[in-house]
C-alpha cells in the first residue's frame, strides 16, 4: 500500500487478494482504528504473487525489512542495550560490545549476541576473559604477526599470542568457536575439553599449565552455579513473552539452554491496535531470519490468528536451523512456567522503559513539556509533579502512597507513606483530605518542596475533591491540577483538567506528542498505584502476624506481652527455635512446641 507521495505504508499478504481488498476498500465500516486509520491514506497499491504460501512469507518480512512501512509492526531493540560482536569473518575473530548490529557484517559472517542488560554484559564479558586465552591488545592481524614481542597475558596464561605465531589462524577460529557456544549457552564441550586439557597437563607434570586450565573450570562453573536450572528435562527452548501499555508491545526472549536460563532481549515495537499474535508473527519472522542460533522449541504466549503460518513459519525457520522447528503454545507443566516468567519479565521491561520516559535517549522533560502547553505556562515552569493514592483492604489497613517525579523522571528518595490517622472506614475523598492536609502541613523549611503540580489518580471526581482541599489550604493558585483517568480495562485512558477540559489518548493511531504524554501518564499513574499498595499489604501482613498470636493455644495476654519484649517483632518469633523459645520468661516446653507448628503451618 502507497500514499500520495508513493511511499510504502503497509505490506501484507493474502491467499486470496480480492477478499483482503474489499476488507479494506469495502461498502463497509473498519471496525480496527488501526486499519481504517492506514487505508485513509491509500492512494495506491503493488502486488506480487508467488507460488506458495512459505514463499510469500519470507518476501513480506523482507520487504517490511526494506521499506519499513508505518502501518506494519517493526521490530526495534532499546539502543540502550548492548550485544556482543564475534567477528567470525575474520582471520583472528575479536570479541566486542556494540550498540548496533552492523548488517553488512553479518552478511559476511559476523555473529551478534544480544541486546544484554550492561551488568549481564559485564558478567559474560568478564567470565570470557577468565576461561578463554583471547588476544585483548589492538594488533592488526595477520599484518602484525612478528613484529613485536608477546605482551605480559602471553607470559601469564591469558594470551595464546597469535601476534608472535604462538597459535595458527585454524587454532584461533577453533577456540572462538567455543566462545561462540558459551554465549549459545553449550557449556559442557568447554567443561569437558578444559578438563582434558588439564588432566593431560598434569600427567606430564606441567603443574603450572594445569593450575590454569584448573582456573578456567572454576570460572566456568561459577557462571553455571549461578543460572537456575529450570527444567528437568535437557533442551533448547526460546520463550517469547509480551506485554502491552501505552501504545508499545514490550518482547523479552528467554534463552533456555540445555536446561538453563542462558540469556535473553528485549525489543519494543509501536502497536496500538494491534493483537498481541499480530505482534507475535512479525517478532518469529523479523528475528528468527538473523538469529545466531534457532532451538528446537519456540514457545509463544497466544495462537496465530493464520494457523497455516506456524507450518509455513515452521518449515521456513527449519530450513534456516537445519533441524526441526517446533512452534507451539504451552498449556501446562514447565514450559508453561518458562513463558510466565519471560511475560514477567516482558511486563518488568516495560515498566522500566515507561518510568524513564522511552528509549535510552529519550528526553524525559517531552512530556512535562506537553503538559505545560496545555496549561499555557511557559516551558519549564513545572520542574516537581506529586501523585496520590489512598489503598485500603475494605476498613482495615487504610493508607496512602505518594511519588515524585523530578524533571520528568521518578523520584524514589522523595515518595513518602502516609497511614491514615483519622480516617477509619473506607472513604477515598476523606482520606484525601487528610493525606493533602498533612503533606502540605511540610514546607521547605523541614524540607519538603511544593510541586508545581499535582496529578491525580482518578478522574473529575477526585480532582474536584483534591481542588477543594487545595482552595481550603490557599494553594490552588500556586499549585497546577489534573487528573488521570483510565478506560474499563483498567489502562491509563488520558488527562482531566479542573475546568473539565480532557485529553483522551486511548486511540488507536497516536502522533508522537500523545503517544509520549500516555508513556508518562502511565508511569506516574502505576508507579503511584504500586507503592501504595505494597505498603497496604505490609501493613495487612503485621496485622495478620499480630492476630496469629492470638490463634495460639496456651499463648494469652501476658505471655504474648513477654514474648514480643523478648523477641522485639512477630517475624523473629516465627523464625525462633525451640531452644530460642525456651530462653524467653513463662514460656514451655509445650509452649514453644505449639509456636513452632502454629508458624510451620503458616
Amino acid at each position: 500500500m502507497k500514499d500520495t507521495s508513493g511511499c510504502v505504508i503497509y505490506v501484507g499478504k493474502a491467499k486470496k487478494l480480492r477478499n483482503r481488498l474489499r476488507s479494506y476498500f469495502g461498502d463497509h465500516d473498519i471496525p480496527n482504528n488501526k486499519v481504517r486509520a492506514m487505508v485513509s491514506h491509500v492512494a495506491d497499491f503493488e502486488y506480487v504473487v508467488v507460488s506458495t504460501e512459505a514463499e510469500a512469507l519470507l518476501l513480506e518480512a523482507n520487504l517490511i525489512k526494506r521499506y519499513q512501512p508505518h502501518y506494519n509492526i517493526l521490530l526495534r531493540d532499546d539502543k540502550g542495550y548492548p550485544y556482543v560482536c564475534i567477528t567470525m569473518n575474520e582471520a583472528f575473530p575479536r570479541v566486542m560490545k556494540v550498540f548496533r548490529p552492523d548488517e553488512e557484517a553479518r552478511k559476511k559472517g559476523a555473529l551478534y549476541f544480544g541486546p544484554y542488560l550492561n551488568g549481564d554484559l559485564f558478567v559474560f564479558l568478564k567470565a570470557i576473559d577468565a576461561i578463554f586465552p583471547l588476544k585483548k591488545c589492538a594488533r592488526k592481524l595477520p599484518r602484525d604477526i612478528g613484529k613485536e614481542r608477546p605482551c605480559l597475558n602471553y607470559h601469564i596464561g591469558k594470551c595464546l599470542a597469535p601476534c608472535n605465531g604462538g597459535i595458527n589462524a585454524d587454532e584461533y577460529l577453533k577456540m572462538m568457536g567455543n566462545i561462540v557456544e558459551f554465549f549459545e549457552g553449550r557449556y559442557e564441550g568447554i567443561k569437558s575439553m578444559i578438563r582434558e586439557q588439564m588432566e593431560k597437563a598434569a600427567e606430564a607434570y606441567d603443574f603450572e599449565r594445569a593450575s590454569i586450565y584448573r582456573d578456567r573450570l572454576f570460572a566456568l562453573e561459577n557462571i553455571t552455579k549461578s543460572q537456575k536450572i529450570f527444567m528437568d528435562i535437557r533442551r533448547d527452548v526460546d520463550a517469547i513473552g509480551i506485554y502491552s501499555d501505552a501504545g508499545e508491545s514490550s518482547i523479552r526472549k528467554l534463552e533456555l539452554r540445555d536446561g538453563r536460563v542462558v540469556g535473553s532481549s528485549t525489543y519494543f515495537v509501536r502497536s496500538e491496535g494491534s493483537e498481541n499474535s499480530e505482534v507475535i508473527l512479525n517478532f518469529l519472522m523479523q528475528y528468527y531470519d538473523n538469529a545466531p542460533f534457532i532451538p528446537e522449541t519456540i514457545i509463544i504466549p497466544c495462537k496465530l490468528d493464520d494457523e497455516s503460518s506456524v507450518t509455513d513459519i515452521e518449515d521456513y525457520l527449519a530450513g534456516i536451523a537445519g533441524h526441526k522447528v517446533t512452534i507451539k503454545v504451552p498449556e501446562r507443566g514447565e514450559l508453561l512456567s518458562l513463558l510466565k516468567m519471560a511475560e514477567l519479565n516482558a511486563r518488568e521491561m516495560m515498566t522500566r522503559r515507561i518510568l524513564r520516559g522511552g528509549g535510552a535517549g529519550s528526553d524525559p522533560n517531552a512530556a512535562v513539556n506537553i503538559i505545560e502547553r496545555e496549561f499555557g505556562i511557559e516551558e519549564g515552569s513545572i520542574k516537581r509533579i506529586e501523585s496520590f493514592d489512598i489503598s485500603n483492604l475494605g476498613n482495615d489497613d487504610i493508607c496512602s502512597g505518594m511519588v515524585v517525579f523530578t524533571n520528568g523522571k521518578a523520584d524514589k528518595q522523595s515518595y513518602r507513606l502516609f497511614k491514615l490517622k483519622t480516617v477509619e472506614t473506607q472513604d477515598d475523598f476523606a482520606s484525601m483530605r487528610e493525606v493533602l492536609t498533612r503533606r502540605f502541613s511540610h514546607n521547605k523549611d523541614d524540607g519538603f518542596t511544593y510541586p508545581e503540580l499535582i496529578l491525580a489518580d482518578g478522574g473529575k471526581g477526585q480532582v474536584s475533591a483534591i481542588l477543594e482541599v487545595l482552595t481550603e489550604l490557599g494553594l490552588n493558585d500556586k499549585i497546577l491540577l489534573a487528573g488521570m483517568f483510565k478506560n474499563k480495562r483498567h489502562k491509563t485512558a488520558g488527562l482531566v483538567f479542573p475546568d473539565g477540559r480532557e485529553i483522551y489518548l486511548d486511540k488507536d493511531n497516536l502522533n508522537d506528542d500523545e503517544l509520549v504524554l500516555l508513556r508518562f501518564l502511565t508511569a506516574v499513574q502505576n508507579e503511584v498505584h504500586r507503592f501504595a499498595i505494597t505498603y497496604q499489604r505490609k501493613l495487612s501482613k503485621k496485622r495478620n502476624l499480630r492476630y496469629s498470636l492470638e490463634e495460639i493455644d496456651g499463648i494469652g495476654p501476658a505471655k504474648r506481652k513477654k514474648l514480643l519484649a523478648h523477641f522485639g517483632t512477630i517475624k523473629k518469633i516465627s523464625e525462633a527455635t525451640r531452644e530460642e523459645l525456651l530462653e524467653c520468661p513463662s514460656i514451655s516446653e509445650e509452649n514453644a512446641d505449639r509456636i513452632i507448628e502454629h508458624f510451620s503451618k503458616e
